[in-house]
């Protein structure tokens, strides 16, 4: 291990003075409710503890978020209303079974599993982003027109009779080697977004845009029970014990309660509740109004779209509460799969480095979810996600820029790491961060920097051998 505790000293931040023993709950991270991965290679199942008479109200939700919808109006009244504007059809085109989504590699492949968020400088009445004024606060790459289903993409100012789509996303890469203490190098690729066919004008001069890879979103329940209280225990926003670490809780509008709360979900934790997170991807990823976002995702300079027949019921939301609410349930009942090969002693090796590189320090292992007596199921389990769910400056590196509520622009929330490894064998997504630019688990602990920078170089400091086998710990988690 070398250099590491020499190198802790000086950059702060690193690693536990001693390694925790090993406890026989880290091989189930979602406590009772952790399931075999196989033979099923899939995140969208339900908790393994979940009482049987849940189960038909789970796979009815999980079919809702798995069945298409159609444009309005259409004899399938109950699943019309898509768009005008969206990204996706569905909740689990992007979430593939469960998992994360990707992006293109190459530079001739659009985007369609990713989004492209948008603002400009500012905050709203809620001290949220200032949406772009033409395109709002994010891109929708799909439309209900004819002319984009036969695959044109004409403007607003060639397309009179139905809306055009916003924009077609398309990434440029760049390349840049990264050299270890050994002399080995790897090389690290970023993203540029190359945005074509801007369907209606030109971006505000001041533009703020961010590529956002769709999470994996097993265990978003059992992250939903922990105990806020246990999270603001983690935070040390003004750094007070020097760590270097100076981890902070996003300050979030709440649609429902219209009042600030401490964001938990996305990518910069700015969502309070799963219910919140799921009635906005309706929104604004779907096209579909519900009873939280019951606009459409037209802007005022879209005027086609605003005035496109909708979907809507009686109570003028094309999702109704219940239905939202069935999915809803299905996404705070997703499991978590149970650990593989976590005694093995190459994991056991990287287990330890992982605590002493200071990589444990944000990635916070345990938790103890809160006493919930309408979901017994979800209450009091020790759970392993390995993410504290606060905010830290993770440097220029990873920065895109763009603040949110109380998220600047190089903040980003601890993802978890639970079922890491796993994500290719769930729908072939290897892409990780934010914008999905690494592709392996060591490019992404060598693109961390800012309040990371000690946990980074400690473990660039270790040997290949050490290396492989802290990557090997993560992969197992």
């Amino acid at each position: 291990m070398r250099f590491i505790f020499a190198m802790c000293m000086v950059l702060g931040g690193c690693g536990y003075s001693t390694v925790p023993d090993v406890d026989s709950a880290e091989g189930y991270p979602a406590g009772s409710g952790s399931v075999d991965f196989r033979p099923l290679a899939r995140f969208d199942r339900p908790l393994a503890n979940m009482p049987s008479e849940e189960k038909p109200v789970f796979y009815a939700g999980r079919a809702l978020a798995f069945q298409p919808w159609v444009k309005a109006p259409a004899a399938t009244d109950a699943r019309d209303g898509l768009g005008p504007l969206y990204n996706a059809r569905t909740c689990l085109a992007c979430h593939v079974n469960g998992g994360k989504g990707s992006v293109p590699i190459t530079e001739d492949q659009p985007v369609n599993t990713a989004i492209v968020r948008l603002s400009i400088p500012g905050k709203n009445l809620h001290q949220g982003v200032l949406a772009e004024p033409v395109y709002g606060d994010q891109f929708q790459t799909q439309s209900v027109s004819l002319a984009h289903q036969l695959r044109h993409l004409p403007s607003a100012s060639h397309l009179t009779d139905e809306p055009a789509v916003e924009a077609a996303v398309y990434l440029k890469w760049s390349e840049q080697s990264f050299t270890y203490l050994d002399r080995q190098q790897i090389t690290l690729r970023k993203p540029e977004l190359d945005i074509r066919s801007l369907g209606y004008g030109s971006l505000h001069s001041q533009t703020l845009s961010s590529l956002r890879l769709a999470p994996a979103i097993h265990g978003a329940g059992l992250l939903e029970a922990i105990n806020q209280a246990d999270i603001d225990a983690l935070a040390d926003a003004d750094d007070a014990n020097k760590d270097g670490i100076s981890g902070r809780v996003n300050r979030v509008w709440d649609v429902a309660t219209k009042t600030s709360r401490a964001g938990r979900f996305g990518h910069k934790a700015t969502r309070p509740d799963l219910a919140m997170t799921v009635a906005a991807a309706f929104a604004n990823d779907i096209g579909i109004s519900n009873p939280l976002f019951p606009q459409q995702p037209c802007t005022s300079a879209q005027i086609v779209c605003a005035q496109f027949p909708d979907g809507n019921n009686s109570e003028g939301f094309e999702l109704p509460q219940a239905l939202l609410d069935l999915v809803v349930n299905f996404n705070r009942n997703l499991a978590v799969p149970k650990r593989r090969q976590g005694s093995a002693p190459l994991i056991l090796k990287g287990r330890a480095l992982f605590y002493q590189s200071g990589c444990a320090t944000c990635h916070q292992p345990r938790f103890v979810t809160a006493d919930k007596a309408a979901l017994p199921h979800l209450s009091k389990q020790i759970i392993w996600p390995y993410s504290d769910l606060l905010l830290h400056d993770m440097g220029p590196g990873l920065a895109d820029g763009r603040p949110d509520f109380s998220a600047s622009g190089s903040e980003w929330r601890t993802p978890p790491l639970w079922g890491l490894g796993l994500n290719q064998a769930v729908n072939g997504s290897r892409q990780l961060l934010h914008d999905g630019r690494a592709q392996t688990v060591e490019e992404a602990i060598i693109w961390h920097g800012g309040e990371a920078s000690g946990a980074q170089q400690a473990f660039a400091a270790l040997s290949y051998n050490e290396r492989s086998q802290l990557i090997k710990f993560v992969e197992s988690l």
